[in-house]
């Protein structure tokens, strides 16, 4: 069974930091790429970021590019968003899940960014 477990989130000031972690299990987690979208309250599923396998590319939404950075521990079968200078527009559900592969219902991690 697929599982996917995001945590880490919280509640920031805006210009905070928070580290976004995913765990995952069930499934060969260094053969594929993994993505972060997130939902902030009212609006739809928006695309945070990509990254590929070991080695491989890190894409990102023009609207967190050069805040965020994903990264991926493949021995620990973890998925990681580091979430710099937070804006309050940043406030939302984070979720990850794996990119063009196997599916699971996850929690999200909630991030909100007040002053």
């Amino acid at each position: 069974e697929v599982q996917l477990a995001e945590s880490g989130g919280g509640s920031v000031q805006p210009g905070g930091s928070l580290r976004l972690s995913c765990a995952t299990s069930g499934f060969t987690f260094s053969t594929y790429s993994m993505w972060w979208h997130r939902q902030a309250p009212g609006k739809g599923l928006e695309w945070v970021s990509t990254i590929d396998t070991a080695g491989g590319r890190e894409y990102y939404a023009d609207s967190v590019k050069g805040r965020f950075i994903i990264s991926r521990d493949d021995a620990k079968n973890t998925l990681y968003l580091q979430l710099n200078d937070l804006k309050t527009e940043d406030t939302a559900m984070y979720y990850c899940s794996v990119a063009n592969g196997p599916k699971a219902r996850t929690q999200g991690t909630e991030v909100v960014v007040s002053s």
